[in-house]
């Protein structure tokens, strides 16, 4: 019999699948290490304390969901505050309620009626004559029509992806809420809300005493961190952790321009898009407000969409074609790993909200538990 390992599991990377999975695996009385190459814990739903104000320091992260489960758990760390995600619209100096609702209509036609918004929408479908659409604009002007489309999702779009709306495949927008009521509650989920006092409660509550390394790539002696688990949980990206032999898979990346403004309420809302081409930004956030600050001075932060490259954060898949065809060439390979556990978005190249990232981690615990029980233990 092989002499024990210093720890049961290496958790590679402190984002929330990686603390989820720690602190469930350390009640059940294992051992865990956790190193992460940035500075602080969290991933990206690290706050930083800044005039007394919890930034959201990798852009805006609204926690909501359906399955009281999840909610109860979260709960359990950290009490939540009742935040609804009601952002605005800005083009061209007009300002629009989302999700797209009655609001909306109204601020765009004047329309009054669910009956007269239904109207508006279908003659403009309709005039578009789109039988097939053949890419992301001849989609979304199939879905609600040209002037939400012109206004509303075309330069957001194309900003956010880096290329023009014709150049992206339809399936990018498979749909788009439109509600045909004044409701600007973004999120239809029964649960949302921000942890009072900012997301590194949550983190810290999930961690509890478990050991943590900082500053500590596990590229740069991959063996020596393996040796001394177990098991290694990835959440990195995984085509770097089979050094890429299928190819580099694609991602948008994000740049964050933080100020602090000496005022008490500088745009009245948290979140506030900036929908037209011509401005370089996606959003504008004003973090006070997820936690209803009254801080003499606010944060503001600048998000910039960027081309991604391996020196920067890599937040959002392009699940094209190819990229696609890459992945499935590593979750094969993946799968053979006896000792590797594979988790998050990076490592499943898949956008998650936060609460599906949970909801994951808690399956995959449960699933890797049963299966080490449903072995036999090894005659020494």
């Amino acid at each position: 019999m092989g002499k024990k390992k210093e720890y049961d599991y290496l958790i590679v990377g402190s984002g929330l699948f990686g603390c989820v999975f720690a602190h469930e695996a350390m009640k059940l009385g294992k051992k865990c290490l956790i190193i992460d190459k940035r500075n602080h814990v969290g991933g990206n739903v690290y706050c930083e304390k800044t005039e007394d104000i919890n930034v959201h320091k990798y852009g805006a992260h609204i926690f909501h969901t359906n399955d009281k489960v999840i909610w109860d758990y979260v709960n359990s760390f950290v009490e939540f505050n009742r935040y609804t995600n009601s952002p605005m619209a800005n083009y061209k100096g007009q300002l629009f309620n989302l999700p797209f609702n009655m609001n909306t209509f109204y601020q765009l036609w004047g329309v009054k009626t669910p009956q007269e918004a239904k109207n508006k929408i279908k003659s403009q479908i309709d005039q578009a004559l789109i039988t097939t659409p053949a890419n992301l604009q001849e989609q979304a002007i199939s879905l609600v029509g040209s002037d939400i489309y012109e206004k509303l999702i075309k330069g957001y779009t194309e900003k956010q992806w880096g290329r023009s709306a014709i150049d992206l495949p339809a399936f990018i927008i498979k749909r788009l809420p439109v509600r045909f009521t004044y409701d600007n509650n973004y999120f239809n989920d029964k649960y949302q809300g921000i942890p009072i006092g900012g997301y590194n409660k949550l983190i810290d509550g999930l961690l509890g005493n478990c050991e943590v390394l900082l500053e500590t790539d596990y590229f740069n002696n991959r063996q020596q961190w393996n040796d001394r688990a177990e098991h290694t949980v990835f959440t990195g990206n995984i085509d770097q952790f089979y050094d890429y032999k299928f190819g580099k898979l694609e991602y948008r990346s994000l740049r964050f321009e933080h100020e602090i403004i000496d005022e008490e309420n500088h745009q009245g809302n948290a979140v506030i898009n900036y929908t037209e081409r011509d401005i370089p930004y996606t959003r504008i956030i004003e973090h006070k407000h997820f936690e209803f600050g009254t801080q003499p001075k606010t944060i503001i932060t600048k998000e910039f969409p960027e081309d991604w490259t391996p020196d920067k954060e890599a937040y959002y898949p392009i699940n094209d074609k190819n990229n696609s065809e890459i992945f499935e060439k590593y979750k094969t390979l993946s799968k053979s790993e006896q000792h590797v556990i594979f988790g998050g978005r990076l490592a499943n190249y898949q956008y998650y909200d936060m609460h599906q990232v949970i909801g994951s981690a808690l399956k995959t615990v449960s699933t890797h538990f049963a299966s080490l029980n449903a072995i036999p233990n090894p005659i020494s």
